[in-house]
């Protein structure tokens, strides 16, 4: 651990999910003063599954959080299903490159909140509203989310590690038009009360169907998180009308079935549910001055190349990492941490616009090629050519390299 002295620098780390805490605990571990603000009145919990990969894992480690986190992963099987009830062996996520450990949001937040130090100062139901620098400093304006009186303070970093439609991203850069770019589908994830009728908890469940598909990722311990996705041509439009009825039309007029039909009804009644469009995040500069983006602020590479969770982390350490090496230049720090990250990021985008054809096949070409895929992967010969792709391809060295660190040995190991 970098312990360097930096002089008890002030770091605003706005946002309280992984990326976040990940910044923040690295900040601390280099000497900085992080002090984190976060929209919602208390810390979130739960939440829907994620994958951390190697990279994410490494960072896990030198963070200090590995030891708190577990694959809730199960050896289970994998179906492909249809409507009518039909099944036959599949490929779930496991299959995919990489072999992540399988968990949900709140288990990442959970190990690094309990492992931040007790004098680290956290506000809820605070925003930054107006963000202003110079050479020296940046003077942030906060104001309670719930109208309370603005206050401005001064920092020598302002970190933004506040998702998608960033608050800091949309005050120091512009406008959100500015750097998401659609890819034109939706994605609706929520919590499973039960596995689905005639399925084991451990099964993976895939239903796959042009511009349309719903998966269900199980866990050892708990019951399975289910995500439906599916493609539109309007993505505002999707928000004007109930999640339910949206869900239902898509999915039909054709009746569900078993499957689909018991994932629609837990969804009527699921406690909490991501419905949000799949969107990347395209910049030519995650920095400017002494502001700087972590995470789905600055790239989010979507669901469907599940590097989230690690990149997030893996992007928080690594700036910490750099910080330390150059305590002098906050500026000349940021410069030397985006060079280094900026290639791996780039893959990991490309990767999760060809990630969606298996997620979620657009057309016909692309459901039957999915098909041939998963029949080649059960035949003894071509079988052992998807355990290269999977374990020695180019994406699983990407996802399980220590890209934060390329000079550490890698980082796929498992306990």
């Amino acid at each position: 651990m970098d312990t360097t002295n930096n002089g008890g620098r002030r770091a605003l780390v706005v946002g309280l999910g992984i990326s976040g805490i990940a910044t923040a605990l690295r900040l601390r571990q280099i000497g900085w003063t992080p002090v984190i603000v976060e929209r919602a009145a208390a810390r979130r919990s739960g939440g829907y599954f994620i994958a951390l990969f190697g990279a994410g894992r490494a960072a896990a480690r030198r963070l200090g959080i590995l030891d708190r986190l577990t694959d809730r992963g199960p050896e289970g099987n994998a179906y492909d299903v249809d409507r009518a009830g039909n099944r036959r062996p599949g490929l779930g996520f496991k299959d995919f490159p990489g072999r992540p450990w399988m968990m949900l949001r709140g288990d990442v937040e959970e190990a690094g909140f309990a492992a931040l130090p007790s004098d680290v100062e956290i506000r809820y139901s605070t925003v930054p509203t107006r963000i202003e620098q110079d050479a020296d400093g940046v003077d942030v304006t906060l104001t309670g989310a719930d109208g309370g009186s603005p206050v401005t303070e001064r920092f020598d970093l302002v970190v933004g590690a506040d998702g998608l439609r960033s608050t800091v991203r949309r005050l120091a850069f512009g406008p959100h038009e500015d750097y998401l770019r659609r890819m034109n589908y939706m994605v609706v994830a929520f919590q499973l009360p039960a596995p689905l009728p005639g399925h084991d908890r451990t099964d993976s469940v895939i239903l796959a169907e042009p511009q349309r598909s719903m998966w269900i990722f199980p866990f050892k311990d708990r019951p399975p998180t289910a995500m439906l996705s599916y493609h539109t041509d309007d993505v505002d439009a999707e928000f004007t009308r109930p999640m339910i009825d949206r869900v239902r039309e898509v999915f039909g007029p054709e009746p569900a079935g078993p499957a689909l039909g018991a994932a629609l009804d837990a969804l009527e009644s699921a406690d909490q549910v991501l419905f949000d469009s799949v969107e990347q995040v395209r910049m030519d500069s995650w920095h400017r001055g002494r502001v700087v983006l972590v995470g789905d602020a600055a790239w989010c590479v979507t669901l469907y190349a599940g590097m989230g969770a690690s990149s997030g982390m893996a992007g928080a350490d690594l700036l910490g990492t750099m910080l330390a090496r150059h305590p002098d230049s906050v500026t000349r720090a940021l410069a030397a941490w985006e060079r280094q990250l900026r290639p791996s990021i780039g893959y990991l985008q490309g990767n999760g616009l060809q990630m969606r054809s298996l997620f979620v096949p657009a057309t016909r070409f692309e459901l039957a090629r999915r098909k041939v895929m998963v029949r080649m992967s059960k035949l003894p010969i071509t079988s052992s050519l998807l355990v290269l792709w999977r374990t020695k391809g180019k994406a699983a060295r990407m996802k399980n390299t220590d890209f934060a660190h390329p000079g550490l040995a890698l980082a796929a190991r498992t306990r």
